[in-house]
């Protein structure tokens, strides 16, 4: 299993940069390989993503959620990954956004990309997305401000 950490600070208010990444159907607009994100209810979403020529499609479930704070996830079927993107207020107009994740790579290309590197700069790549994503947009696409509270607490 990897562990990938990557983080982009991004010129918008916490609840901003928050909100958007609540918005799991938009993904695809700035995640490369995503294709589709579809949310089932609350705290589970399914996925199809596209890499090195397979589509992959499995669930995801939000094992812990708090407003302008933490998103956390893991797979429920598919490639094993979990992890947790944090927001960290700098001032009252920009904001750090952390992805750690960790993911056991499913497949020979998959695990090529892995040993490559590919999947360290492909989290970056789409954490800078996110960047132009939200600031030139200025504001979030929509919110999701519930609180999902951490398995056994």
């Amino acid at each position: 299993m990897s562990t990938i950490t990557e983080s982009v600070d991004v010129e918008v208010p916490v609840s901003t940069a928050y909100n958007q990444w609540t918005q799991f159907e938009e993904f695809p607009q700035f995640m490369e390989g995503v294709e589709e994100i579809r949310q089932v209810d609350a705290t589970h979403t399914h996925w199809v993503t596209r890499f090195g020529g397979v589509t992959r499609e499995f669930d995801a479930t939000v094992t812990e959620q708090h407003p302008d704070e933490r998103v956390a996830w893991t797979s429920d079927s598919g490639p094993d990954h979990a992890g947790v993107i944090t927001f960290h207020r700098l001032d009252d107009s920009r904001t750090r956004v952390t992805a750690q994740m960790d993911i056991d790579p499913e497949g020979f290309a998959e695990n090529v990309a892995d040993k490559l590197g590919v999947l360290d700069r492909r989290v970056k790549g789409d954490m800078n997305r996110f960047k132009e994503f939200i600031e030139r947009r200025g504001g979030e696409t929509g919110a999701w401000r519930g609180d999902v509270d951490r398995p056994g607490t």
